[in-house]
């Protein structure tokens, strides 16, 4: 399987924005999923930002973003990026995730979700936050 390592970066009211920038930059194609079209609003100040969105251009370029949550904690410059990691295998995401959790803070366990057969958010002992993820069935 093939893994891959994208910078994913956290907005509060700007990952629309700041993803509409990168696309006319870099070129590629802009995907984006509000609060609202994945039904997850808690806040309705929340509802049409973004839940998760993406770039990818046609020579590797590839940049995800989303708006923390009103509920959630961010300042900007502080905790401003991810690093995301996604696979096509559910074996290759569970023996990462073991690897990396050893010492690490679990922000989401890694298990099924709406949008992914496995997903899961950690702070490693170092302090960065990684998001690893399998990919749905027909995505690459």
């Amino acid at each position: 399987m093939t893994l891959t390592t994208t910078t994913h970066l956290n907005f509060r009211g700007d990952a629309r924005a700041a993803l509409e920038l990168y696309r006319t930059v870099f070129g590629g194609d802009l995907a984006l999923v509000t609060y609202a079209d994945a039904h997850n609003v808690q806040d309705p100040a929340d509802a049409d930002r973004v839940m998760w969105g993406q770039v990818v251009a046609d020579d590797g370029f590839h940049v995800m973003a989303y708006d923390v949550p009103g509920h959630l904690p961010w300042e900007r410059g502080q905790n401003s990026f991810f690093v995301s990691v996604r696979s096509g295998s559910v074996e290759e995401i569970t023996e990462r995730w073991g690897r990396l959790s050893a010492g690490a803070t679990i922000v989401q366990d890694l298990a099924p979700a709406g949008w992914a057969p496995l997903y899961g958010m950690l702070t490693d002992a170092f302090g960065v936050t990684w998001v690893l993820d399998v990919l749905p069935a027909g995505e690459s």
